[in-house]
């Protein structure tokens, strides 16, 4: 996949949990973890909201496409 997944990144920058975001954003422990390891398929707009509200960033932060 050419998309690479950051939240690990902001999530330690930001020194916040896998339990504290899925709190803060409404979705499971699980379900962030699936996106924090890059495991996801896709990602809903809101769901991609409520993370950059929560981590007070901007989607490029979280999300990087490189070339294969």
């Amino acid at each position: 996949m050419a998309i690479r997944v950051n939240l690990d990144v902001m999530m330690a920058r930001r020194k916040m949990g896998v339990n504290e975001l899925a709190e803060a954003i409404g979705i499971t422990p699980a379900n962030v973890s699936i996106l924090k390891n890059g495991r996801a398929k896709a990602i809903r707009f809101t769901t991609l909201d409520a993370i950059c509200r929560a981590l007070d960033c901007q989607p490029g932060d979280i999300l990087e496409w490189e070339a294969d």
